[in-house]
């Protein structure tokens, strides 16, 4: 199916490792100033009928070099209303995300453009596209009355898969050999494999995005009638503000990107443990939309809602207050903030390390490492790069270090082999840098040693 914004921003998320948020923007200018996709902020896969005939238009719009190939394919074809994707009950408020009828002017469009529209272009074709279609054998062996299966296939037509052509085969395309029934086999060796079941993976923001959409499992054997309201009102958010949602976590230092991975910070885990149980339940937010619905039925009262919920918000407020619990930062240093004194905090953001003053209304930060587009040599991971001055140094995940010198050097005997892109984004970062900033590399060297 074509995409909504919810599994646009995952896949690319998972593919490109580019943010929600990112997504999101990059879609908004795709929209709005290239104007060759229709409106992003959309929660279905499913195009509306009288899209049917506007479907040749797009699909010749779309015949950039990348899928040229594929459109002259799809040249001619008449495209029917009863078509998989085509279901007027399944469109909301706008259908989904598709190329429009004007054709892309690539020259105009950055690296990140790029990317996500053709990603939006190959999911489009590949609906338009016909079945893949393969052969498949299943066989039974037997051995002293146990039952061994097998399947494997073979490739008749690629059909959709043709538009991704980076897609590896999966067990339904491997080929297997044929055998008769009653085929006694001779000589078949045996092995045995051991291991142990692993933890569920912690979230990305792919499948972080992708669990607040569909939050059921999450609801610990609660009625069913709230899965099924989460179900119906599409979970926690909407596909315009789950974006904001997560960002907003990030710029409060309440979880934390470590490679690709989301954790929690010492600050969020103490945040759980403060506030009421049921605040941390996908239910609550299932108890209230049924109770939003009965509104819009007139089935309750609207201000009675209202009044209940500032009830509510005075409550657990006041009884947080008197808990008795208290909130001690873990991540104080013994930095001063140059603006009010008081201790500041370290910090990791989405961009790098950071200082932070632990007053809220003062609000000073100031860089400690800033995560570079600049790739490391042997795992090709962005780069940190820290200190101040003539003494800042690069620093990856794996461990490779080496000095900003050092770096510039490898980039000028290389430069033919490394991506022009990542180090044409690395410079304008570091000419964004204040370089001049002496309380950077101070605040580096304090903290470098942690």
């Amino acid at each position: 199916l074509p995409y909504d914004l919810t599994r646009l921003q995952a896949d690319a998320n998972r593919i490109y490792g580019y943010s929600v948020k990112d997504t999101l923007a990059v879609m908004q200018s795709l929209y709005e100033t290239h104007k060759v996709l229709t409106y992003p902020r959309t929660d279905s896969q499913y195009l509306s009928s009288d899209l049917a005939e506007t479907l040749p238009e797009r699909v010749k719009a779309c015949a950039i070099p990348a899928f040229r190939k594929i459109c002259a394919k799809l040249s001619g074809n008449t495209f029917v209303k009863s078509a998989f994707y085509i279901d007027n009950s399944k469109v909301s408020d706008h259908h989904a995300i598709i190329p429009t009828e004007q054709s892309p002017d690539l020259t105009s469009m950055n690296d990140k453009e790029r990317k996500i529209y053709e990603l939006v272009v190959k999911r489009f074709l590949a609906a338009l596209m016909p079945p893949f279609e393969y052969t498949e054998n299943r066989i039974t062996l037997m051995l002293d009355g146990e039952a061994f299966n097998a399947k494997g296939g073979k490739i008749k037509n690629l059909g959709f898969r043709e538009v991704f052509s980076d897609m590896n085969d999966d067990d339904n395309t491997t080929e297997i050999p044929v055998f008769t029934k009653s085929e006694l086999l001779n000589n078949v060796s045996f092995g045995k494999t051991s291991g142990k079941t692993k933890p569920p993976a912690y979230f990305t923001e792919a499948t972080l995005l992708i669990a607040m959409e569909n939050p059921s499992s999450f609801l610990d054997g609660a009625d069913k009638s709230l899965a099924k309201t989460l179900d119906v009102t599409g979970g926690i958010g909407t596909v315009a503000t789950r974006a904001d949602i997560m960002d907003k976590l990030f710029n409060n230092f309440v979880i934390e990107k470590r490679g690709n991975e989301i954790f929690t910070t010492q600050k969020g885990r103490q945040l759980l443990k403060l506030v009421p149980k049921e605040m941390i339940s996908p239910a609550l937010t299932a108890v209230w939309e049924q109770r939003l619905e009965r509104i819009a039925k007139n089935n309750e009262s609207p201000e009675g809602f209202i009044t209940e919920m500032k009830e509510y918000t005075h409550r657990i407020i006041r009884d947080i207050k008197g808990s008795g619990a208290s909130y001690a930062h873990e991540n104080l240093t013994r930095e001063r903030c140059p603006e009010c004194g008081k201790f500041m905090l370290a910090v990791n953001s989405k961009k790098g390390r950071l200082l932070i003053c632990q007053d809220r209304d003062c609000g000073y930060r100031q860089n400690v490492s800033i995560i570079t587009n600049a790739r490391c040599p042997n795992c090709h991971k962005r780069m940190e790069l820290s200190g101040g001055g003539e003494k800042k140094f690069f620093l990856c995940v794996c461990g490779h270090k080496e000095s900003e010198e050092q770096f510039e050097k490898r980039v000028k005997e290389k430069g033919n082999q490394m991506n022009r892109r990542d180090v044409e984004a690395y410079i304008k970062n570091r000419e964004r840098e204040d370089t001049g900033n002496k309380a950077f590399a101070a605040a580096f060297a304090k903290l470098k040693g942690e």
